[in-house]
C-alpha cells in the first residue's frame, strides 16, 4: 500500500510537471504548495503530493534540513561526528530536545531528515487524528529508541538503526490517561484500533519505510519509521 502511495505521487508529480512546462513556466506558482515540487518544505504545510520528494532532498542538503526544523521550532542539538573506526560511525546527527509532543524515551539521536520526517507525522497525522478519532489530545509519544548500532534481526545486514535514521514507536498516551499500544490495540475493531491503522498509513507518506505488524513476528509491538534507501509500507 506505502509502495502504491510513493509510485501514485511521484507519477501525479511528473505529470504535473510535465503539464506546467507545457502552460509555462510561471503556472506552478499557482499550485498549493503541498503539491509544488518547486517550492522549499515547509514542516507545518500539508502533506501533499510533494512532500515525500522534499522531504528526502532534505538527505542532500543538510542546512536546508536545519532551517526547516529551526522555522518548525523543533529544538535539537546538533552532535560531532563520531571517530570514523567506530563500529557504527555516524556522520553529523542530532538530538531531539523538543517538538510539539514530548516522546518517552529519550535522548532520540537521529539524522535531520529523520527529525524532519517525524515532525511531519506527528504534526499532522498523529496529533490530529487523536483529536479526530479518540477526542483527545496526544499527551506523549511511546517509543524503542532511534540510535541503536545493530543488524535487521535475523540478517548480517546493518539496521536503518545503526545509521540513527530510523524510529521504533510503541504506543500512544492520551491527555485523558488513555494509552494506545501497538502490541495491545492493533487490528482491534475499536476507535484504537483504527487510530492505529490510520497513522501508520500516514507514515507511509512521509517515511521511506513503515513497518507494523502485519510485517513480520519482530514487529508484533511497534511502528517502525526510517528515511532509508529503501522504500516499503508494510
Amino acid at each position: 500500500m506505502g509502495l502504491w502511495y510513493q509510485i501514485k505521487e511521484i507519477g501525479l508529480i511528473i505529470a504535473m510537471t510535465l503539464f506546467i512546462g507545457l502552460l509555462g513556466y510561471g503556472f506552478y506558482r499557482w499550485l498549493p504548495v503541498q503539491h509544488n515540487p518547486f517550492k522549499p518544505l515547509n514542516l507545518a504545510d500539508p502533506i501533499g503530493m510533494a512532500t515525500y520528494n522534499k522531504l528526502t532532498d532534505l538527505k542532500y542538503n543538510a542546512g536546508l534540513c536545519q532551517a526547516a526544523l529551526l522555522e518548525a521550532g523543533v529544538e535539537v542539538a546538533i552532535l560531532e561526528k563520531d571517530d570514523p573506526k567506530a563500529r557504527c560511525s555516524l556522520g553529523e546527527t542530532m538530538v531531539l530536545q523538543k517538538s510539539l509532543t514530548p516522546y518517552n524515551a529519550a535522548p532520540l539521536r537521529m539524522t535531520c531528515h529523520q527529525i524532519a520526517a517525524l515532525h511531519m507525522w506527528e504534526r499532522h497525522v498523529a496529533r490530529p487524528l487523536a483529536e479526530d478519532i479518540l477526542g483527545s489530545p496526544l499527551s506523549r509519544i511511546d517509543t524503542f529508541g532511534s540510535f541503536s548500532c545493530r543488524n535487521i534481526a535475523g540478517t548480517r545486514t546493518r539496521s536503518e538503526h545503526s545509521y540513527a535514521n530510523a524510529i521504533d514507536i510503541a504506543g500512544f498516551v492520551l491527555e485523558d490517561g488513555r494509552r494506545i499500544s501497538v502490541l495491545d490495540h492493533w487490528r482491534e475493531d475499536s476507535v484504537n484500533g483504527e487510530y492505529l491503522s490510520k497513522v501508520h498509513k500516514g507514515a507511509c507518506r512521509l517515511f521511506s519505510v513503515t513497518l507494523g505488524p502485519d510485517y513480520n513476528a519482530a514487529h508484533a509491538d511497534h511502528f517502525h519509521f526510517d528515511m532509508g534507501r529503501s522504500e516499503t509500507c508494510r
